[in-house]
């Protein structure tokens, strides 16, 4: 507005107009004031769409244009999506190395669990071997002695006592008797030491026992000595072999 009362100033100086003239141009009308604040608010407004093209024509000529922009954000989520992948890839080796090691640890508690039960069988095998000759004596001085007097039967029923509380701890820990008489000779459960001709029994089975034989648990503690069934030996021919010299 400023600009335009210096031009209306400077032309009418040159037209030699009059003080009147000047004084009526700078007396504008609020009207006419309001219309040229409003005719600069459009020119304003229309410069701002230039200045944006100025702004897209000085990023160009810098070198970034949309297409480049557009290439950088491929290759920046290109290399994003590598590394994804590449984690992806040492999670999954990880998973599987933790998962070896779990199963490793898992076998080597079982294994050592395993070793630890067949210590404490071994140990409680041999404890057991140690006290089995005592279980043996007692049960041939129970079959061997017979007591007559009262006294005796006293002594006789305190050993018998003490025989009874040996035999129920064995039992306590696994340990039962076998019983092969009758049975066929098994040379994983039995020993023979004795061989008795019969013809009453089928050959191999066990007549007697003569040392019991136990088992802790399901394994055998130790072997039965038996008496073995034999086939009985014909003595006719032999008979009449001796015979036929003297009567010639």
């Amino acid at each position: 507005m400023i600009d335009e009362n210096k031009q209306v100033n400077h032309t009418s100086q040159q037209l030699g107009e009059s003080t009147e003239v000047k004084q009526a141009i700078m007396s504008e009308s609020p009207a006419q004031i309001n219309n040229n604040e409003s005719t600069n608010e459009v020119t304003e407004a229309v410069a701002i769409p230039t200045n944006v093209v100025g702004e897209t024509t000085a990023t160009e000529d810098n070198g970034f244009t949309a297409t480049q922009i557009q290439e950088a954000n491929t290759a920046a989520l290109a290399e994003l999506t590598q590394q994804i992948n590449s984690l992806k890839t040492q999670l999954d080796e990880r998973s599987t190395q933790y998962m070896r090691i779990a199963a490793d640890f898992e076998n080597y508690r079982k294994r050592t669990q395993k070793e630890k039960e067949e210590l404490d069988l071994q140990v409680k095998r041999n404890t057991i071997l140690e006290l089995l000759p005592i279980v043996d004596n007692f049960e041939r001085a129970r079959s061997h002695l017979k007591p007559q007097t009262e006294s005796e039967m006293t002594i006789h029923k305190s050993y018998q006592g003490v025989y009874k509380q040996l035999v129920d701890s064995l039992k306590r820990l696994g340990v039962s008797p076998m019983r092969p008489e009758g049975q066929e000779f098994d040379p994983n459960l039995h020993e023979a030491v004795m061989r008795e001709p019969t013809d009453e029994h089928p050959e191999g089975t066990v007549l007697e026992e003569l040392v019991r034989g136990y088992y802790l648990g399901d394994r055998v503690l130790r072997h039965s000595m038996v008496k073995v069934a034999a086939p009985k030996e014909d003595t006719l021919p032999a008979q009449e072999n001796q015979s036929s010299p003297a009567d010639s």
